[in-house]
């Protein structure tokens, strides 16, 4: 897959920006929360609740919620100081990024996170109104951002007010969470949030129509200390290097995208300028796009102006051994109340692993509480290089049919016909071949019916999971126009990039 010039000098990294634990209201630590992040992600910031000024307290069926919003917020500012020395120490540049941040919430103007890249201020700011915010922030002498999180809801009931948006502090939005995706009203995942479903007039396509400009990006938003948590949101960002400049700089150019929980390398250019850019009016325009995925591609597609005008199908082909393969083990099921332990020691004979991506997930809470007992899921993860690696973890049962609380590792591979799959998942013995795995999944139990279980998926070849394209495209529009793409995978797995706009001619 030939490298497109746009992307040349960057490097794709992943991480989680709004995520909690215990120090507010969630569950876990701050420590198991930065340890869980390290697993799966290249940068993080462990966010805490900060100030909901316009509470609902007038309402008395809402009392509960008031008052485990109030009780967070104590927990936040009393942490806030230890909290952001914390967050420091782990930050080691080149190899794992920290950032400081809290949460905002207002019903008239929707939920912000505030990120600080440096230095934060010695408190949270409690204000009531956005741009007061913003005016705290003019008057902080380093860094900051303010994001828009789960913007889908209606104006007034905690969704974005775009006639309050400003882009001074907000280069992106979050258009992806545990609370669903805001692309548009129709987008997948849905959002099923008690706080209620999806307005179109608070979704990106709605912004961009009106002639916003900002970039996508994910995250979870989970509450039990496990940033990352598979299948809630990413971002994915194109930086130089992983520092704190180097990746708050690619945020600011908006050279990211939103990823929902596969590791997705998307590459998205126009005109030989990568995405989130602003470029002079052309009216030939050549796109180019490229996709290394974790799992099988279903579907690509572009969009202009957000009307799809490409799509690209990737179908199922044959095992190629001369081109590397991608391998999934996925475990839990099962009927245990409670979670239950994964210890996985495997190892690769008569082939190479190139390397492995976990997707853990947190265990899920409703409604977050203080003092919640919900166990936190700390995982261990033992690799660094080779052909050996150990996971242990845990899972609960699936919630229902229609939810998955499983965990899973991608290993990648060369392999060959004689490729084995040697060890243990929890006792269980295993010497699988790899070309046993070619035409479908097997299956394997811990124990008798209805016991946790395991599977590893079927074996993909290269060119299900990599696919590049170029597009021509011709317009004369009269206003700024703007392209994107999104990327479907098998597994439902999703990623948006930034927009590119094309400005009117002049």
């Amino acid at each position: 897959m030939e490298e497109q010039a746009a992307y040349r000098d960057l490097n794709v990294y992943y991480g989680d920006i709004h995520n909690h634990c215990g120090l507010s209201y969630g569950a876990g630590s701050l420590d198991e929360a930065l340890h869980n992040a390290r697993l799966q992600l290249d940068f993080v910031s462990v966010t805490l609740h900060g100030h909901w000024d316009d509470m609902p307290r007038a309402d008395p069926s809402l009392d509960y919620l008031v008052e485990y919003h109030r009780r967070g917020f104590e927990r936040a500012r009393a942490a806030w100081p230890d909290y952001l020395t914390a967050t420091d120490a782990a930050n080691q540049d080149g190899r794992f990024v920290t950032f400081p941040s809290f949460e905002w919430h207002s019903m008239r103007y929707g939920d912000h996170c505030v990120y600080f890249r440096d230095v934060a201020p010695p408190e949270i700011f409690h204000v009531a109104h956005i741009e007061d915010l913003r005016g705290r922030l003019r008057a902080h002498p380093h860094p900051s951002m303010l994001i828009p999180h789960h913007i889908g809801y209606r104006q007034g009931f905690r969704g974005i007010n775009w006639e309050a948006f400003s882009t001074e502090f907000s280069p992106v939005v979050e258009i992806m969470s545990f609370h669903g995706a805001s692309e548009h009203s129709e987008a997948e995942p849905e959002y099923r949030h008690a706080m209620g479903p999806r307005d179109g007039r608070s979704t990106v396509q709605h912004a961009l129509e009106r002639g916003q400009v900002f970039g996508f990006i994910g995250s979870t938003d989970h509450h039990s200390a496990h940033p990352g948590s598979y299948g809630y949101g990413q971002i994915a960002v194109w930086a130089e290097s992983l520092t704190r400049a180097a990746l708050w700089d690619a945020i600011l150019k908006r050279r990211v995208y939103a990823i929902t929980g596969d590791r997705i390398a998307l590459r998205f250019a126009l005109n030989g300028n990568p995405m989130g850019s602003v470029i002079p009016y052309a009216r030939q325009r050549q796109l180019e796009l490229s996709v290394d995925a974790a799992a099988s591609i279903d579907y690509i597609e572009v969009l202009h102006c957000n009307r799809v005008i490409r799509r690209e199908s990737v179908h199922r082909g044959a095992l190629d051994y001369s081109r590397p393969l991608k391998l999934r083990l996925e475990m839990g099921w099962g009927e245990l109340e409670t979670l239950f332990d994964w210890d996985v020691d495997l190892r690769v004979e008569n082939g190479e692993l190139l390397g492995i991506e976990p997707h853990l997930r947190g265990h899920d809470i409703g409604i977050p509480v203080i003092d919640d007992v919900t166990p936190c899921v700390l995982s261990r993860l033992d690799y660094s290089g080779g052909d050996r690696f150990r996971l242990r973890t845990k899972s609960p049962r699936n919630a229902s049919v229609t939810s998955s609380a499983t965990q899973a590792i991608t290993l990648h591979l060369e392999a060959g016909a004689q490729t084995l799959i040697r060890g243990a998942v929890n006792g269980v013995e295993l010497s699988l071949p790899v070309s046993d795995l070619a035409e479908g999944a097997r299956s394997f139990y811990t124990g008798g019916f209805v016991s946790p279980s395991f599977v590893f998926h079927r074996a993909l070849p290269e060119a299900e999971y990599r696919h590049a394209f170029a597009l021509s495209h011709e317009s004369a529009g009269a206003e700024r126009e703007w392209y994107y793409a999104r990327v479907r995978l098998r597994n439902g797995q999703w990623a948006w990039s930034s927009p590119i706009w094309v400005e009117a001619p002049v």
